[in-house]
């Protein structure tokens, strides 16, 4: 039985790794031949069989059910309910619609969208609004945060903004926004918004800052709620019924051991349903439940049962969690748990068991951290062995009593005052870890040096004596050393980043590197901090040797300040240097050499305006150069033809993301690129790239690469290879 639960779980998880989902007819021949096999020793074949198909099935229905592609860009009256907690930080409000109906035309059940300076928005309401539609995407980098694939996994079918709109009706039986109010108003010593993530799962309250403490910690799952708040609620109701029938306590009518199983996995349940039952808490309430019952039978139950009913009942309930990182964390930990711990001989004290989980936990997840691409926390087992213990005894007791209690005056708001205090203290600690110790981002590795490390970890996690346990260090540690394919002289690596309507372009010889603008920033949102930096890391840029900021304006030096604070900077060029603390200018003339790749620069000192202004790079390597233009437009385009500047190249990126007003036909013949580099953001409100500008690439030959449809564009400079785009790597999820 046992073999045919690992099975059926294979079958539901192989839905993560696929390019494509199979063709209908292969779906519907599937289960047919898993009902054949499942008689037969081949039972397993068959369970995988069926796992495979379930999940393609509910994988299929949730692309059908996105925005049509006609729909896309278009904007729509629609009516919908507000769903989930709305999500209020700064002047933009985000929230989700359920029931989406229009009377035009067929529309996604479930979309989520954002409006600038829009009212308050509680939960429950039913608003008329007018949205501009867009079928769900999101920019497309190496080793960033796959933002369609968590929209497919929420079963969002489409992303908006509204333009207008009215309320329909009021609430009605939104409990979680009402309780979410009430502990925003409380007095919790400025710790509301993580009082609010701990009771009710809602992260909308944390700071940009606390998020990032939490992860250089690697404690974001002790304010966000976890399987193991459940667990020890569920255990405290269980434990302390047990106690009271054994002092007498209890009443003798009532068998205290069916009581206990039922009130604690009622516990479970309603702390789930408290917190909108993610990945995490679904896990923990299946896995409680299971351990219930069977205590009740009073069976003994071995430990790999609970965690693969609960793997499977997860993935049955929703095949698509499988695409959430955080599905594999929770799993993970407990699995790393059950193999650490499980059918060990002889027993260990309490802070022995408990010392040696925390860095068990932190080595058996390194692989599947490294996998996904998530930062690795340096502090991670130390400060969760100091924070486990203070939020699970102190603050959350506190905090949920407190909510409790919210009906009597005062002494909720005393408990909650009390746990935003002990909240605040945690902070406090949890802060200076993260400044001696940030997370850790590792650079991509080969696949071989992430088979090693899996190794690596298994070793470890055997018990002490077996022989080859030793080896785990080393093989462990080698991922930390993997040494970076270097580049040969005389060429460069060339990334132009997926950054939205805005540009970034990352310049890599062996031993340099360059970053030719930063992305955009607007209030909260920066793509240098959000994108840009962990692509630096991601590619194992430690250092820049020259930021080059080509002019002011927001969509291409916002990044540069969140580039700066994240890593050392060497130098600093800006075609509008007062604008930027610290830069110098670029001017005509400039010329350096790196690792036999030549560079030059170019800018018009008769700028009127910031585009004009920017400042213009040649980068040739091996006779094949690229130039970058920034945002000149006509004037400066027609005084940099009459510079003497030299501007063949096979490779020119789109001067103004390719408006109208740039892009001469005159530049282009000097130029004579086979190939342009457009940077843009998709449906962007300008229009970029103009068609009477894309009309006159196609009529010279010049191939498009562009970011809104191929996001990030890698290219080899010194190679003559042809460029790749980042959607070239096929996920099913993806248009």
């Amino acid at each position: 039985m046992r073999t045919g639960m690992v099975a059926l779980a294979l079958g539901l998880l192989s839905l993560r790794f696929l390019p494509a989902l199979p063709p209908g007819w292969l779906l519907l021949l599937m289960p047919l031949l898993a009902l054949m096999l499942l008689p037969y020793r081949t039972y397993p074949l068959a369970l995988w069989l069926l796992g495979f198909t379930w999940a393609c099935v509910s994988a299929q229905a949730a692309l059908d059910d996105r925005l049509a592609p006609s729909l896309d860009g278009r904007t729509l009256w629609l009516q919908g309910r507000v769903s989930g907690l709305p999500d209020s930080r700064g002047e933009v409000v985000r929230f989700e619609l359920e029931d989406v109906q229009s009377r035009r035309v067929g529309l996604p059940q479930r979309i989520r969208v954002s409006w600038r300076g829009g009212p308050q928005v509680r939960s429950g309401e039913r608003w008329r609004l007018a949205v501009k539609l867009r079928r769900p995407d999101g920019l497309l980098n190496p080793g960033t945060f796959d933002y369609p694939a968590w929209l497919l996994a929420q079963r969002i079918g489409a992303t908006g903004t509204v333009v207008d709109g009215q309320r329909l009706s009021p609430a009605a039986g939104a409990w979680r926004e009402a309780l979410r109010q009430r502990l925003l108003a409380v007095d919790g010593q400025g710790r509301e918004g993580a009082l609010a993530a701990l009771v009710l799962g809602d992260g909308s309250g944390l700071s940009r800052d606390d998020w990032q403490v939490l992860q250089d910690t690697g404690t974001v799952h002790l304010l966000v709620i976890s399987g193991q708040h459940v667990g020890l609620l569920a255990g405290a109701l269980y434990l302390l019924i047990a106690a009271l029938a054994r002092w007498g306590l209890w009443p003798s009518g009532w068998p205290w051991l069916p009581w206990a199983c039922a009130l604690a996995f009622t516990a479970a349940l309603g702390y789930g349903w408290l917190a909108g039952f993610d990945v995490p808490v679904r896990r923990a309430c299946i896995m409680v439940g299971l351990l219930l019952w069977w205590r009740l039978r009073f069976r003994h139950l071995g430990p790999t049962w609970p965690w693969l009913v609960a793997l499977n009942g997860v993935l049955l309930l929703e095949p698509l969690a499988s695409l959430q990182p955080g599905f594999w964390l929770s799993f993970g930990a407990v699995g790393v748990l059950l193999m650490a711990f499980g059918g060990r001989v002889g027993g260990w004290s309490w802070w022995r068991a408990w010392t040696r989980a925390q860095w068990l936990i932190a080595i058996g997840l390194l692989p599947a951290l490294l996998a996904l691409g998530l930062p690795v926390s340096l502090s991670g087992p130390a400060a969760n062995l100091l924070a486990v213990p203070w939020v699970s005894l102190v603050v959350l007791p506190l905090a949920l009593l407190g909510t409790l209690m919210l009906p009597v005056p005062l002494l909720g708001e005393a408990l909650l005052w009390l746990a935003g205090g002990a909240l605040q203290l945690l902070f406090w600690v949890l802060a200076e870890f993260a400044a001696q110790w940030p997370a850790w981002v590792p650079p991509g590795l080969p696949m071989w040096a992430w088979w090693l490390c899996l190794a690596g970890v298994l070793c470890l996690l055997l018990p002490a004596g077996v022989p080859c346990r030793p080896l785990g260090w080393p093989l462990v540690l080698m991922c930390a050393f993997v040494p970076q394919q270097r580049l040969p002289a005389g060429q460069a690596e060339v990334q132009m980043l997926d950054v939205g309507q805005g540009q970034a372009v990352l310049i890599r010889t062996r031993h340099h590197s360059l970053l030719y603008d930063a992305g955009p920033a607007a209030g909260d949102f920066d793509i240098g901090e959000r994108v840009v930096v962990p692509v630096l890391r991601k590619a194992g840029v430690t250092r820049l040797d020259l930021l080059l900021v080509s002019h002011a304006h927001a969509d291409h030096a916002g990044g540069a300040p969140a580039v700066q604070r994240a890593l050392p900077v060497d130098r600093m060029l800006a075609g509008e240097p007062g604008e930027l603390p610290g830069a110098e200018a670029c001017v005509v003339g400039q010329r350096w050499e790196w690792d036999g790749v030549r560079f030059a620069t170019w800018r018009w000192d008769a700028a009127r305006h910031s585009n004009d202004a920017s400042c213009v790079l040649s980068v040739e390597a091996n006779g094949e150069r690229l130039l970058l233009t920034g945002d000149i437009e006509g004037a400066a385009g027609r005084a940099l033809l009459d510079s003497g500047f030299e501007l063949r190249a096979r490779w020119f990126q789109a001067p103004h993301h390719g408006s109208r007003t740039s892009s001469s036909a005159a530049l282009l013949r000097r130029v004579m690129p086979e190939a342009t580099l457009v940077s843009r953001g998709r449906h962007n409100s300008f229009g970029h790239p103009h068609p009477l500008v894309l009309a006159r690439y196609r009529s010279l030959g010049i191939t498009v690469h562009d970011t809104g449809e191929q996001g990030a564009v890698s290219l080899r400079l010194g190679t003559f290879g042809e460029a790749l785009g980042a959607r070239a790597e096929r996920r099913f999820w993806r248009d």
